[in-house]
């Protein structure tokens, strides 16, 4: 391993999915100004749209995730060359 080029600071963080809202504790460097207490404990908190518990490929279920309307947006930017 290169020497100088890895980060020095992991420190503890939970990880929250906010589709089925699991919590999962990690190291980690990624800066974070949100805090979650956590089986009696305060840590720095990650938010992420899906994660391991909520993916179709590990859980088997087919779900949609529609983040900010993309659908919508791409429905509404291309109905104007659809034919009638």
């Amino acid at each position: 391993m290169k020497k100088g080029i890895h980060p020095e600071n992991y420190r503890l963080v939970a990880f929250k999915d906010m589709s089925n809202d699991e919590i999962f504790i990690c190291r980690s460097t990624a800066e974070t100004k949100d805090t979650i207490e956590y089986e009696g404990q305060e840590y720095p908190l990650i938010k992420m749209e899906i994660s391991s518990t909520s993916h179709p490929f590990y859980t088997g279920k087919v779900k949609l995730v529609d983040t900010a309307g993309r659908v919508d947006k791409f429905m509404n930017k291309y109905k104007k060359f659809a034919k009638n």
